[in-house]
């Protein structure tokens, strides 16, 4: 009986773990929001690539790289204690994930609405491209 909840822990666990690791573009957004929601930088950068490209779409470039990616979202997270991200809609095409999503930074203030257009390969996030608009709570 203990060597079968044995071998159960341990499926189960290296299960979760591949879980984790998943490549599917999907997979990896998803993961992305959830340290997003939690403000977990370590985790939300495990999501993207070293040479990630952010865009104000439709190029205006605003980041380039993992450290200036951890630069910019950093601090941003510690003092943002409002911080939650959901999604309205999410629409899938092969390695690009976009989804419609309304963000709230201050709970005070009105929340952002913004399309953003993610591009996987490999297990991480090598692309992002916002369109952004505000609009009343």
């Amino acid at each position: 009986m203990k060597t079968i909840l044995f071998f159960f822990v341990i499926t189960m666990a290296a299960t979760a773990s591949q879980a984790q690791r998943s490549t599917d573009p999907v997979d990896v957004v998803s993961r992305q929001l959830d340290a997003y929601n939690a403000r977990d930088i370590d985790k939300f950068l495990e999501t993207y690539s070293d040479t990630v490209k952010i865009y104000n779409y439709p190029d205006k470039l605003l980041m380039d790289g993992i450290e200036n990616l951890r630069k910019g979202y950093e601090g941003f997270f510690q003092t943002a204690v409002d911080l939650h991200c959901d999604i309205v809609n999410r629409t899938i095409l092969g390695n690009t994930v976009i989804d419609h999503e309304s963000v709230v930074f201050d709970k005070n203030k009105p929340r952002l609405e913004a399309i953003a257009i993610y591009k996987v390969s490999n297990g991480k996030i090598f692309e992002v491209r916002f369109i952004n608009a505000r609009t009343e709570p």
